[in-house]
């Protein structure tokens, strides 16, 4: 499984945005600085967020971005789904569906749908909230 960088970009865009919420409305410029990403490639992002309802944006003078909901009510996972839209680590498990013609047989299905829960099951325990708090260690 790897994450793209178009979530991994998406993840600091909304730790941004919710490290600043007392700004309103943040330019992309502002985030763009703070984070040392072309403000071209934020764009195709910010869109995605946008268009999904995770973050709101308005054009013009003392426009820009913001949260739609609070840190908490975000988990990484969630954001994640929207940029990449799976973490599955195989094809065959991508999909509501499983289409492979060897499913019923396959001996090490089983193996990739336990992966693909921790996974997912980690990405959802932790909130964005978690991630602008700084209580993520590799401890625990």
């Amino acid at each position: 499984m790897l994450v793209s960088t178009r979530g991994r970009y998406a993840l600091r865009v909304m730790v941004d945005l919710a490290e600043h919420p007392q700004a309103g409305y943040i330019p992309l410029k502002d985030i763009t600085d703070r984070q040392e990403v072309s403000e071209k490639y934020l764009e195709s992002i910010i869109v995605v967020l946008s268009r999904d309802g995770l973050v709101s944006g308005v054009r013009g003078k003392g426009g820009g971005y913001r949260l739609t909901r609070k840190p908490s009510e975000y988990t990484v996972g969630s954001i994640l789904r929207v940029l990449d839209e799976t973490l599955a680590p195989v094809a065959c498990i991508a999909q509501e569906e499983n289409s492979c013609t060897r499913a019923a047989t396959c001996k090490t299905l089983p193996m990739w749908q336990k992966f693909n829960k921790v996974v997912n099951d980690f990405f959802d325990g932790i909130s964005l909230e978690d991630l602008v708090e700084g209580r993520i260690s590799i401890d625990g």
